[in-house]
């Protein structure tokens, strides 16, 4: 029996230029550090909470 984890597809769409350096190492944390680069983490408390501290840079759509 496969258990399919959910994840979630992250993708930076905004620059961290000008931003808290907090705000910086997260999106680093969610291993994003260049435009358009898109990652698929685990749907986990700890990276929705990542993603909820950086909400305004990234877009984020939940695959299977």
């Amino acid at each position: 029996m496969a258990d399919k984890k959910k994840t979630l597809r992250v993708t930076q769409v905004g620059s961290p230029i000008g931003r808290l350096e907090s705000q910086r190492a997260t999106l680093i944390g969610l291993g994003l550090n260049k435009m358009n680069r898109t990652r698929e983490l685990e749907d986990t408390p700890a990276v929705r909470g990542m993603i909820a501290k950086v909400h305004h840079l990234v877009r984020v759509e939940e695959s299977a």
